[in-house]
Parts: C-alpha cells; structure tokens; sequence
C-alpha cells in the first residue's frame, strides 16, 4: 500500500456546509468582443443577426441580448448566447438571468444567432451544427423577435397591420437558475411542459446541478429537490400573501399569483414596489435568494432528520444518526487509499452526499480546481486514531497555533511597515527597489541575484544594456527630452527594446525614474506599456521598456502623411483601448492610479496600431477607497490639464478624464490642442469644438483624411462625449466607465454639454502652473516631457 501523504489544503471531513458564495463572483461576465450595437433596437427582424460585436437592448435599457465570455474563460474563445441584466452604467453587464445557449460554449467567436425569413432562430457557428431555439411547424406570414423589459425574449407572429397575433416562442418558458417578476412554476396540461429552476452544478461551470426549484399544484407550496428527493418546503400559500416556512420580511416584498385553469397550473411572483426588479437565484448548494434582499429558503441546511425552515425528512442510511455532520478539516491523507473519483459533473454538494451515503466514507474533497469531481477517504486510512494519541495532536495543535500566531504578527507588521511606506512618499520603496535613493548610485553587482529584483523585473546589468545600444551609439537614440534620451536596443535573443536613460543633470528626472519604476511594476494590462526592468550602475539610471515598432501616436496623427494610415477604424480602436486602459488605472489595478499626463506622445502603438499608455513619472497610486488629492507641485502638459488641477492642485481621476476630452477631440480632428492659438485669437481645440457643436456644425471638426472611412453619427458622439469629459465641474464629468458605455451604446441618449469656459483666455492661468511642457520627443514611441520647474 502507497504510503506516501497528500497535502489537502481543504478536506471535508463530516461537514454540513452552510455556505454562501457571493452571487458577484458568478455573475462576472464580459462582451465577447467590443460593442458596437448595429442591430435595430430592442427587435430582431427577419433575415436580421446577431455576432459577438453587436446585441439588442430592451425599450428601457433594462436588459440586453448577445455573446457574452464568463470571466473565467476571457483567456479562452469560449462564448454564451445569454440575456443580462443592465445594472447601470458603470457595470453594465453584472447579472445572466438567460442562457440560449445553456451550458453548451460557443467556439472561436464566430456564431450568429438568427431569426431567419421562416420563423426559424437558431444559433449558427462555423465548426458544428446549429442550435434551433424555435422552428415553426409552419412559416408564419410576419414574425419579429422581442426583448422586454421583463427580460423576457419572445418570438411573435404580427397581423398585417402590425400587431400582436400570438406568442409564437420566449424565453421564460426556459428558465435556467433565475426567477424573474411574472416568470412561470409549474406544468403545461395541454402540453406537459414544467417550469422550474434548475440550478448550476458549480458556482463556475453551468451545466444544470442538484437542486430543483417546482411548484406543487396539489400543496399550493414551492419545493426544492436534490435529484428527485424534497428537501424543503415553503408550506402552503396562506391568503394569498404568507408562506408558512418564509420569512414575512422575505414575503412582504412580493405580491404571489396562482392560476389554475384546464390548461395550465403556475406559480409567479412581482415586487410590490415596481420600481425594483427582484432576482431569485438557486444556488448549487440549494439556497434560494433574492439576489436584492433576503433569504428564501436554506435547502441547504437540511440534512433529512431535522425540519426546521421547512426542512423535510427523508430515509437515511443505518450508519447516520441524528446529530451527525461534516466539519471542514485541513490535514494531511494517504495518497491513493481513496476511492476512485467521480465524474466531472459532480458538484460539491454530490459528494457531499455520496459519502454521506457509503458508511465507509468518512472524508470528501472536489477532484477539480473548478470544485467538480470528487475524492473520497474510507475509515481505515484516515490519520492516527484521536482517541489513542490525544497529546500528539494536542502538541500538534499547539504548534500549528503558535506557527499561527507568528505569521499573523509578521504580517500585521508587514502591513505596518507598508502603510508606513506609503506614507512616507514611498521612501521605503525605494530603497527596497535597489537603493535608488542614494545619490551615490548602486552597484549593479551588489543586487543581481537571479536577474530579476522584486515584481518580475529583471535587472540588467550595465554592459548588457550598453552592448544592445551599440555603446549608446547616436545612431540608435529614438528620441530625447528633459529626462534624458531614448535608445533603442538589441537583445541578444533578438528582443528589441527601448531604453530610457535618466539625465545625470535631471534632478527632477531622477524622482519621475523612482516614481515610475515602483509603480508600472504593479500594473500589467494589454493597454499599459511593459516595463521589462531597469539597470543602476553608479549614477546611471535606465528603464527598459518593450520595443513599439509603430512609435506613438502623435508621431501618426499630427503628420500630414502619416496620418492618412489611420483611417476611422483604426482611430476609433485607439479610442476604445486608451479608455480600457484607463478603466484598468482607475478602477480593476490592486492600487487606483492617477496618470495626470495623458496626452497622444504618450500613447505608443504596437505592431497592429493597438495602444499602450506610456509615460508614468507624473502618475500618483492610491488606494481603492482613496478618490483623490492636492498637490503645491503641479506636473503635467500644458492645454490638458484639467481646471482645479491647473489652479488649485486638486487632482482625481476625473482630472484624467479631463485629459482624454482632450485628446479624443485631436484623435477625431488630427489637430493638436494648442493648433489653435493665434496672435489675437487664444481659442484652442476644445473652444473650436464648443462653437461648432453649437452651431450644429460639427461635422466640421472631423479630419478630413477620414472623411471617406468614418462612421458620421459615430464620429459626432465621439464628440459629443469629448466635451462631456472637459467639462469645468470634476463631478459633472462622466468616468471612464460611463464614457465607454456611451460610447458603444448609441440608442443612449446623452445629456448635453455645457460651456467649457477653460477653454478660453489661457494666459489667465498661465501664472498658476510650476511646471509646464517645453517641447516633447515621441520618436520611438516612448515620449519625454521636458518639465521646467519655476
């Protein structure tokens, strides 16, 4: 027999669990693909499609129809056709209360879902045979398919004047784990049909799981069942209005419908308060939860003896006794004296109670890291018996609490010692990331351990960076500005790469190079430049950056022949990565960055024209909960400074929204943003922008060298949105978020702009800023402000 030991981080070992996993962490989802709705409204026509670009949104913007990744397949070409919720603007796609799909993944991003000329809707792919929703038995003359702002899908058949004829197909007769406000339970009796919940076997995997939500006719009750067995009750409905084993708190938000006639027998339920669209989610371990308020019911709790809540008994194996149940262990077991694992379709509660079940079981684990499958342990190899050698495991117990103890005081200490450091302007961070705060310089010798140093940078050493430049040859400089020059370099496995070598004389070099090594080392997202590390030798100072064939974007947008290779596509691609970029800064990065330099020299882009914003020597961290901050030392480039940054030294991240105003207006025009000052005439690019919007002229903004590419009403919201970031008030202007929604949701109405008075009459601020742009280099991509102070 094996007797080797497995390490088990979670074993179940006699344990009822009463757990409740965050319905968030199963509704993250994210479009398949970027948005941009080309479909008519809330309606699908004959002959009409749907793709992983584009979906429908019902009248109200209440739900919305497409392809959809779960989060946890984002990295994988796997795709749902489903119906989600439109929480608000800043998550728009939060909860799925419909899967066309069910549990089957579409593949490659390439289905349509179609309502075809026939009445047939189908979802076709390229590898595979189609999924039929719904084909007529015979072609209705007229049909248009419908989504409600119940979140109901319907197909309907039209009279010729174009009215309701009849239901022809909807969703809710399709229910997957959600019950929505005047969805169905119960039974068909003209065609057998049922309408009940079914759970997912995981919090993660949608396959259909244990639990079952019915309606029961004959006991005017709700019942949930685990493969078939009745596991709890609601009791009858009492007047109408009361369950007996529901909360009053629960049941006072609801208003309950019964109809019972020769056709069909079901149960509903609607808010009392309209305005509020309730949820019920069964769980994969039978809870029952209104996702915006209480407990329904805990199935969960029941373990076939007790019958509180609702709970109902069932027969129970001779072996079991009232009483008994699981209790969550971590430890140590005999590897392989376990029984052979089960299946994937297994969910935990499964193999709950499969070894409740088998006398012989005394231990259970899921097989998978998804929590499908499952281990199970038998009597005879468990660990030492207790009994026999209580002090060992109480000597155990002792040492493993002590142990305990100490790894929480050092990381109570840790956590001091950090919030420390962030106080203290990251000093302590510094001289953790190779003593960069000593004018003296480190010796590259002294830190190179494995080449890397801290956050998988890699520190290259000084004759390795000089041998890539050529010895720092003129030849390969791609740029120069106040902080020093740009190289470009070869590796020797054939990397390029791009070298920003700190000025011995840039004092205020100096402190952007610490600010930006220990911050850009945090942050990895397919919109941010990659830092692949740095080189210290004596007073020499380098970042490595990954090399951007295409340069930056002013290289291309401000050149009169360069420019002609961004047509509007290409644009409007640079518009939607900049601002996910930003989204990743300001809201999803483990620490809220604040960039305060956004501008076009500081957009590289890579070798298929997709951004990456570059430059974070300016940028400022915070912690999530932190909105903003005031500075006496004002950084940043001169005509995109936001007002209460320019003349108070308030900054947010509406400041860098403010930013992106701006430089979506010189995207969509080609023009700079100080273009526009003239000797008697300081109206710049934003000011130019106001008075042809008024003027309901802005079509004339647009740059003429995507005049024949661009989409007009796209390009005009574009606009419309740019001057909805710049406007005076920092509370006024929408979020990165907000400004990514309006911009792939066109059926949005949006509010409209106000006078941008900073637009006017700069010298007035001019005396305010300490630090402004001198001129700046973009040759390679990475650009270099050169800041005077004053």
């Amino acid at each position: 027999m094996d007797t080797n030991v497995v390490r088990l981080k979670f074993v179940f070992l006699l344990f009822f669990p009463c757990l409740w996993t965050p319905h968030a962490a199963k509704w993250v989802y994210v479009p398949s693909a970027r948005i941009s709705s080309t479909a008519s409204g809330d309606s699908l026509n004959p002959g009409d499609t749907l793709n992983s670009s584009n979906y429908i949104v019902s009248a109200k913007r209440r739900f919305a129809l497409g392809f959809f990744h779960r989060r946890i397949d984002s990295t994988t070409n796997k795709s749902y056709l489903a119906i989600a919720e439109i929480a608000d603007q800043s998550r728009p796609f939060n909860l799925f209360v419909w899967f066309g799909s069910g549990s089957n993944a579409i593949l490659n991003n390439s289905a349509m879902f179609t309502l075809d000329g026939k009445g047939t809707m189908k979802i076709v792919q390229e590898d595979g045979d189609p999924t039929v929703l719904y084909s007529p038995p015979k072609p209705p003359k007229s049909a248009v398919a419908t989504l409600l702002d119940s979140g109901n899908f319907i197909l309907k058949e039209l009279h010729l004047n174009g009215t309701m004829k009849r239901v022809l197909w909807q969703s809710f007769d399709y229910p997957s784990d959600i019950l929505l406000p005047r969805m169905k339970l119960g039974v068909s009796r003209k065609t057998g049909k049922t309408w009940s919940l079914t759970s997912w076997s995981t919090e993660l995997i949608p396959d259909p799981g244990p639990f079952s939500l019915e309606w029961n006719p004959k006991g005017y009750q709700l019942i949930i069942r685990r493969r078939g067995e009745v596991y709890w009750s609601s009791g009858a409905l009492m007047g109408g209005k009361v369950f007996k084993n529901i909360s009053p708190n629960v049941t006072s938000m609801y208003d309950f419908v019964i109809v019972s006639n020769e056709d069909e027998e079901y149960f509903y339920f609607s808010n009392r308060n309209q305005s509020l669209v309730s949820e019920w989610l069964l769980s994969p371990m039978g809870q029952l939860k209104d996702l915006k308020g209480e407990d329904i019911a805990r199935a969960d709790n029941c373990d076939g003896y007790n019958t509180n809540g609702g709970c109902q008994t069932w027969k129970q194996p001779m072996c079991r006794h009232q009483g008994d149940k699981f209790d969550l262990r971590s430890g140590y077991l005999v590897a392989g004296d376990f029984s052979p694992p089960y299946n994937s379709s297994h969910g935990i509660s499964d193999c709950r109670a499969i070894c409740w079940n088998n006398c012989s079981c005394v231990a259970f684990t899921s097989l998978f890291d998804n929590n499908t499958g499952c281990q199970f342990w038998t009597r005879n190899y468990l660990l030492p018996n207790v009994g026999k050698k209580n002090w060992i495991w109480i000597g155990i117990s002792i040492a493993i609490a002590v142990t305990l103890l100490i790894i929480l005081l050092c990381i109570l200490c840790y956590l001091q010692r950090r919030k420390v450091v962030i106080e203290g302007n990251n000093e302590a961070d510094e001289n953790e990331l190779i003593d960069l705060g000593t004018s003296e310089g480190s010796n590259i010798n002294d830190i190179l351990i494995d080449g890397k140093k801290g956050h998988d940078l890699r520190v290259f050493s000084y004759a390795h960076i000089a041998a890539a430049t050529h010895n720092f040859s003129l030849e390969y400089i791609l740029g120069e500005g106040g902080f020093g020059p740009v190289y470009m370099g070869n590796l020797p496995t054939g990397q390029n790469v791009a070298v920003k070598r700190l000025s011995k004389n840039s004092r205020q070099g100096i402190h952007e190079f610490k600010n930006e090594l220990i911050l850009i080392s945090k942050l990895q997202h397919m919109n941010l430049v990659k830092l692949l590390g740095c080189c210290i030798h004596e007073e020499e100072r380098m970042l490595i950056y990954e090399y951007m064939p295409n340069k930056s974007l002013d290289y291309f947008l401000f050149d009169q022949n360069r420019s002609k290779l961004l047509d509007w596509k290409k644009r409007f691609n640079i518009i939607e990565g900049i601002i996910q970029g930003l989204i990743y800064l300001h809201k999803y990065s483990r620490l809220r960055v604040i960039h305060r330099d956004l501008k076009a020299s500081n957009i590289l882009l890579d070798e298929s024209m997709n951004p990456k914003i570059s430059d974070f020597g300016m940028a400022k961290m915070f912690k999530q909960n932190e909105l903003g901050a005031n500075t006496n030392r004002i950084v940043g480039t001169y005509g995109y400074m936001s007002p209460e940054y320019a003349m108070e030294g308030l900054f947010s991240i509406k400041s860098d929204v403010y930013s992106y105003g701006v430089l979506m207006l010189e995207i969509v025009s080609g023009r700079r943003n100080n273009s526009f000052y003239h000797t008697n005439h300081v109206l710049n690019l934003i000011g130019y922008a106001w008075d042809l919007w008024q003027k309901d002229e802005g079509i004339q903004l647009i740059d003429p060298k995507i005049s024949d590419s661009c989409v007009k009403n796209q390009v005009l919201r574009c606009i419309h949105v740019s001057l909805l970031c710049v406007d005076d008030s920092a509370t006024d202007r929408p979020t990165m978020s907000d400004v990514l929604f309006m911009l792939t949701n066109e059926s949005l109405p949006l509010p409209l702009p106000k006078k941008p008075t900073f637009s006017i009459g700069r010298k007035a601020i001019k005396e305010n800023i300490f630090d402004k742009e001198s001129e700046a280099y973009s040759l390679n991509g990475l650009s270099i402000s050169e800041m005077q102070a004053r």
